[in-house]
């Protein structure tokens, strides 16, 4: 299995702006076949170094990964955070 973890900061951190962009986010689920596993979770910290927003997914193979980097829902969910983010961070290893 592949974890693929993605850290957002967002260039507006309002409540309102950080919820619609989970919403966007949690939008993928069931819509992605190779997606097995999707999490959104939102800063409570709120400190200098935080970022906005977790997104936590899980894939059964690196080639499982690549399809999903390519789906059509997921270039929408490219497309919206190429707009809203300020700055990301990825992980992506073997669980």
């Amino acid at each position: 299995m592949i974890t693929h973890i993605v850290l957002f900061k967002l260039k507006d951190g309002s409540p309102e702006s950080v919820a619609r962009t989970v919403q966007v986010l949690r939008n993928m689920e069931g819509k992605i076949d190779e997606l097995k596993y999707i999490e959104v979770g939102t800063d409570v910290l709120h400190s200098e170094r935080s970022y906005h927003i977790a997104l936590v997914t899980k894939f059964d193979s690196m080639d499982a990964l690549n399809a999903y980097q390519v789906h059509p829902v997921h270039k929408e969910v490219i497309a919206h955070m190429t707009e809203v983010r300020e700055a990301s961070v990825s992980v992506d290893y073997e669980s």
